[in-house]
């Protein structure tokens, strides 16, 4: 067993390690709190100078409508598309419009020779005539068998027969004004004429064909550019605000914008909505009707369909820039008088725009931080930015 006197020595050298490492320690401490120069860094502002001022951007809480919108995707559809055929067969001689043209209901597309009707016509006209000579003749000799029946000179019999003979010349007559009518038809059938008003598409047949009524193809389609509808899409959870609406007698105005949502096309209102929901997606379908005199909506082209439900007017509208969010929920930073930044609870809704609708928290003129807000706390200093868009140089 060792001696006290041996054991003495090594506690001296352990005690002497341990305060070796305990000043290591604390140097290496120190050393995160020297600069270069050797100098301890401050924790804080430096003595004498005050809070450390953030300069921002800054911008008005305003009054503004609010517009509550619903927006699907859509369809520009033509009320009316008709595709011209002829009623009847013929060589097509004629064709009076041009690919694009706008015509009118009832103006004259092509001509379908006319002459087999005119024919037919002239036969028909030429049987009336003998038909009515023969039903006159007829007529007359049954006046005289009645005459002479009442004179009991008579038998009665030839008298009946007459009058069937009679009856028959007159069926003859009716059936022949009839093919004479039909003949007529089949000649003003012969003009093809415009069944709507609209814009031609491009030409289907030349003249020199011959043409059937029961060609498909048709000489052309006839597409009404004016009124025009887009067809849209809603999600079904949308449709019970929209019936109210509509129920109600409410005019909802619609805004038909470009593929990129960038660019406005054309101005309408809501006609109607379908019957049914598609199960497939759970949408419902609702046709805007829209004047387009000026044809900014061309048919079958894909557009965004903007619904005006309602305008929320004279609520609170503050930059969305301004509105941050924290576990704690939305806020802003509100500039006072004394250029002090005061943290601000709020509770936003709809956006317009930029802009976003403060349900609460704000009042209209309050000054907001919109950019800088990052580097502050609750009471901090702020220096606006002057000349800054949106800023308010002046508070």
């Amino acid at each position: 067993m060792p001696s006290s006197q041996n054991a003495s020595p090594r506690r001296g050298t352990l005690r002497t390690a341990a305060v070796m490492l305990a000043l290591l320690a604390v140097g290496g401490g120190l050393w995160f709190f020297v600069d270069r120069d050797g100098r301890a860094q401050p924790k804080g502002p430096p003595p004498g100078m005050g809070p450390m001022v953030v300069s921002v951007s800054v911008a008005k809480a305003r009054t503004g409508d609010a517009p509550v919108t619903l927006t699907g995707i859509g369809t520009v559809t033509p009320l009316r598309t008709v595709t011209v055929k002829s009623r009847v067969d013929g060589e097509l001689t004629e064709v009076r419009f041009k690919e694009g043209q706008f015509v009118k209901e009832g103006e004259v597309l092509a001509q379908i020779d006319p002459r087999p009707f005119e024919a037919q016509r002239n036969q028909y006209e030429g049987q009336l005539a003998k038909d009515t000579a023969l039903l006159e003749n007829a007529r007359a000799d049954l006046a005289r068998y009645d005459n002479l029946v009442k004179k009991d000179m008579l038998a009665g019999q030839t008298k009946d027969t007459q009058a069937s003979l009679v009856r028959q010349y007159e069926g003859a007559v009716r059936s022949d004004k009839a093919q004479i009518d039909n003949a007529r038809l089949q000649i003003e059938y012969s003009r093809i004429t415009a069944p709507v008003s609209g814009r031609v598409g491009l030409r289907k047949l030349d003249p020199g064909n011959m043409v059937k009524s029961t060609d498909e193809t048709g000489l052309c389609v006839i597409t009404q550019m004016s009124p025009i509808s887009v067809v849209f899409t809603l999600p079904e959870d949308q449709l019970p605000k929209v019936r109210r609406k509509l129920l109600a007698g409410e005019s909802l105005p619609v805004t038909a914008y470009d593929r990129t949502m960038s660019e406005k096309l054309a101005q309408g209102k809501l006609e109607t909505t379908d019957n049914q929901i598609d199960v497939s997606t759970g949408t419902v379908k609702l046709r805007a009707l829209f004047d387009n005199k000026d044809e900014a909506l061309f048919p079958n082209q894909f557009v965004n369909a903007e619904l005006l439900l309602e305008n929320r007017r004279n609520v609170v509208l503050v930059p969305a820039s301004a509105v941050l969010r924290g576990p704690k929920g939305a806020h802003v930073f509100v500039v006072g008088a004394d250029n002090t930044a005061s943290l601000r609870p709020v509770v936003t809704g709809l956006a317009v725009g930029t802009d976003v609708v403060a349900d609460s928290g704000l009042t209209a003129g309050e000054t907001v931080v919109i950019d800088g807000a990052d580097r502050l706390r609750d009471g901090s200093k702020v220096s606006i930015r002057q000349g800054a868009a949106g800023t308010t140089p002046n508070i």
